[in-house]
């Protein structure tokens, strides 16, 4: 995470927001009313989309099971029709 102050932010806008975008770097921007934080819009798309799952009680309970169970009792990537 990239921390910087409001000043610098206007100063160097292009740069920072072509990082976050670049390589998913999350930008916390301070002021004296609080801070700020950016971040890519395909971070936040995985966000919204890993809140919707795990807000589904069926589907938060089926990813919870898969991470208890066993290696050995999964199905080998190999038999899996993709």
């Amino acid at each position: 995470m990239t921390i910087t102050n409001v000043t610098n932010f206007r100063q160097n806008i292009f740069e920072m927001l072509e990082n976050t975008i670049k390589y998913n770097d999350l930008l916390n921007i301070t002021t004296k009313f609080g801070n700020a934080v950016v971040l890519s819009e395909e971070d936040y798309h995985g966000l919204i989309e890993t809140l919707a799952i795990l807000s589904n009680p069926e589907m938060k309970d089926k990813i919870i099971e898969g991470k208890n169970t066993p290696l050995e009792d999964c199905v080998s990537e190999s038999e899996v029709e993709w």
